[in-house]
């Protein structure tokens, strides 16, 4: 079911130019926890965007990747029913298939570590999206090469608060989720669970099958969360997840349309457990202790039909299921207002962290089958000191070491061990100019543990790859004006990667591919992040954000004689610039129309070819009605319904050779546009 009329609806919206006073556009203040202590976005030395929970409503989003477009120096990689692979500053992984990877993008959902499992990032109930780029390293390890995703779900307080939520869109899109919180035992005990279920027909017609929901969305998502108030010194947190995610897989057609011939479509699928429990003990004055244990288990199902076709004479399947079992161990102390050392004038943080990852593949494939397990196991220990020189100028300085081991083994015989000691950190320096502007420099080192090839046609020598590591000096300013109502950041930075991991793609015909990485390069990444939150009057509100990248390789040594060098060429999906510019506009007393144009430069799909996406800029708009405890959403995403893509091949996919003779570029479709209506209740 398309709803036509909606579309209508929205264009008329957007014409609109009578709009009377409101008097609703103050700045929102975030607290986020992208330090070892929680702060206000403004007052936090790093180069970030954060996305509140009425942004993710008023877009219609379900994903993380609904919304990512809002952050410069972002992009995102499908591959799969959604975007689940995420490049920040052009550096991050595009896909999976049969070996293990190490994320250079790190996704942490209420403190759980899902960087390897991105479809795990649903939106419904969650408070906010903290976008941290650039090297992460001192507190989140090794897979903040790049930067982290952070996402908190909504708290639960001492009031009670019930928010249902539904709505309906096109292609048969439609959802529905209960979220309730309160006090369960006044001032001792608070409790807040949420449910949500989303389906859709999805974006692809199957015209052999005759059938428009081959890549249909059916998502199910509940969280639970308890915190126990044991004492004014004492509070344990417990979050709890599901996961239950059964979507489809038909993307990818000969001619590059939405009109697929395939007979056996894939599937997306994903079954997740996984809790957090966490305590923060003020212990005295001066020592704040704090810990933190997790668990994640998922087991995920990703298969797709390899010919893309129907035809009885050549027939071929790919299901890659895999079974992941992760669980860590936090514990950390932090200095209270009694506890600065060095004359009262440094803040401390010290930690120990714990993880192990344990991951098994079974892959049932026409091309050949294998299983194949890979067990990682990182220990670290780590420390920040924040030092005050004076009273506007601060020295941060932070270490981590980390102990990696991975095994791998699998059913052709391949088996390999690694171990090595990581570190990383950061040197900092920032200076409150005045109360409402802080300029920060930074210093730091990030890195990303080596890793596996299993490919059975590779060297000894292409079977590991190396610990690859990168120095990042950035500069910037966050400022607030206007007492207030406006609010800018700008930061510059210069990215050093060494050890480079690049991952390579050969096609060696009869639909076989040469898949590995190698640290075959060193690369230079620099560009500039800026964004700008304006309230320019009591009905008005302005926001945009803007990213410039280069990002190259300065030395390439070619891993595969038949691959291409990439040497003084932009960076996989690294587009030289990203954009996003909106309005937010209060007019009578209870509307809010919002509307956005977002938007990227072209670039490359793959460091193994020379195909490329087109540029784009997408318009995005909503209206919102609120009556009480009542709101009305109309929203509508790509309103202009632009072609765009998330993912891109090169190679000969044209039977029966298969022999690179009519190699061409095939593409993954972002969404179309869709418009939808959303009803809300908040009590």
């Amino acid at each position: 079911m398309k709803f036509k009329s909606l579309s209508a609806v929205i264009a008329a919206l957007l014409s609109a130019n009578t709009f009377a006073e409101n008097s609703s556009t103050e700045l929102p203040s975030m607290l986020i926890s992208a330090d070892f202590r929680p702060s206000l976005a403004q007052e936090t030395p790093i180069s970030l965007t954060t996305i509140d929970s009425d942004m993710i409503e008023s877009r219609g989003a379900q994903h993380i990747e609904d919304v990512l477009n809002l952050a410069p120096n972002v992009n995102i990689s499908s591959g799969a029913s959604r975007g689940q692979y995420f490049q920040i500053r052009g550096i991050g992984e595009r896909s999976q298939f049969a070996a293990p990877i190490n994320p250079s993008v790190g996704l942490i959902i209420d403190g759980i570590d899902f960087s390897r499992t991105g479809g795990a990032a649903t939106l419904f109930d969650i408070e906010q999206v903290e976008i941290l780029r650039g090297p992460q390293g001192t507190k989140f390890g090794t897979n903040a090469l790049a930067g982290v995703i952070n996402m908190q779900s909504k708290q639960p307080t001492e009031d009670l608060e019930i928010h249902v939520e539904t709505g309906i869109a096109e292609y048969d899109t439609h959802n529905l989720g209960v979220a309730i919180g309160g006090a369960l035992v006044e001032n001792k005990l608070l409790g807040r669970a949420s449910i949500h279920s989303q389906q859709s027909d999805g974006y692809m017609d199957n015209e052999f099958l005759n059938r428009d929901d081959t890549q249909d969305r059916d998502e199910i998502t509940a969280r639970g969360q308890l915190k126990w108030l044991v004492s004014d010194d004492l509070t344990v947190d417990l979050n709890v997840l599901h996961l239950n995610i059964d979507n489809g897989y038909d993307a990818f057609t000969f001619d590059n349309s939405r009109n697929t011939l395939t007979d056996e479509p894939g599937e997306d699928k994903q079954r997740t457990n996984a809790f957090a429990l966490k305590t923060d003990w003020r212990a005295s004055d001066a020592v704040q202790l704090q810990s933190a244990v997790t668990y994640v288990k998922s087991d995920v199902t990703y298969s797709y039909d390899a010919d893309w076709d129907n035809n009885p004479a050549f027939n071929a399947f790919e299901e890659f299921n895999r079974n992941r079992e992760n669980y860590s161990l936090e514990v950390k102390a932090l200095s209270n207002e009694q506890g600065r050392i060095f004359k009262d004038s440094t803040e401390w943080a010290i930690g120990l962290y714990y993880l192990s990852q344990n991951e098994d593949l079974d892959l049932n494939s026409d091309f050949g089958n294998l299983d194949n397990s890979y067990e990682t196991e990182n220990t670290s220990i780590f420390g920040q000191l924040d030092t005050h020189l004076n009273e506007k100028l601060t020295l941060i300085s932070g270490l981590r070491v980390e102990y990696f081991t991975a095994d791998y083994a699998d059913s052709n015989s391949i088996l390999v061990d690694l171990n090595e000691v990581l570190f990383g950190g950061k040197l900092g320096l920032n200076y409150q100019l005045e109360d409402n502007q802080l300029i920060y420099t930074a210093l730091s080192r990030g890195y990303k543990s080596g890793g596996v090839n299993n490919k059975t046609s590779l060297l000894d020598s292409q079977r590991e790859f190396e610990t690859e590591y990168m120095w990042n000096l950035e500069a910037g300013v966050k400022s607030s004006w206007l007492e207030g109502d406006l609010v800018t950041n700008i930061t510059a930075f210069y990215s050093l990667r060494r050890d480079a991991q690049v991952q390579t793609s050969v096609d060696i015909g009869g639909g076989n591919f040469k898949t590995y990485i190698a640290n075959a390069a060193k690369g230079t990444n620099y560009g500039i992040e800026a964004d700008l939150n304006w309230s320019i009057n009591h009905q008005w509100r302005l926001l945009a954000s803007v990213g410039l990248l280069n990002a190259t390789f300065d030395e390439y040594d070619n891993p595969d004689l038949s691959d291409i060098n990439v040497k003084d060429r932009r960076q996989a999906h690294a587009p030289a610039y990203t954009f996003s510019i909106g309005s937010e506009y209060y007019f009578e007393s209870n509307w809010i129309f919002r509307a956005n144009i977002e938007g990227k430069d072209e670039f490359y799909y793959s460091n193994s070819h020379n195909s490329k996406s087109s540029s784009y800029a997408i318009v995005n708009s909503s209206l919102d009605y609120r009556n009480g405890n009542w709101k009305v959403s109309l929203w509508g995403r790509n309103l202009f319904d632009k072609d765009y893509y998330t993912r891109g091949f090169f190679f000969d996919n044209t039977p029966p050779a298969y022999d690179g003779s009519n190699s061409k570029t095939y593409t993954q479709y972002g969404d179309p546009r869709v418009v939808g209506i959303n009803l809300t209740w908040d009590y």
